[in-house]
């Protein structure tokens, strides 16, 4: 199950760096996950500071 992003994001880029697949890009928003390159391995959740990313 991939991860999305929500509204709470800060666009600070803590989770862009951190996914190990690069499945995370700025959107005009806030980051964005794409779903077909998410692996599911959390590593973006665990390090986003304001906890704006959960499972789909």
């Amino acid at each position: 199950m991939a991860y999305v992003i929500g509204d709470a994001c800060i666009k600070c880029g803590s989770c862009a760096a951190s996914c190990p697949v690069g499945a995370i890009s700025e959107g005009d928003d806030k980051f964005v996950i794409d779903a077909d390159s998410c692996i599911s391995c959390g590593t973006c959740a665990a390090g986003c500071p304001v906890e704006a990313i959960s499972e789909d």
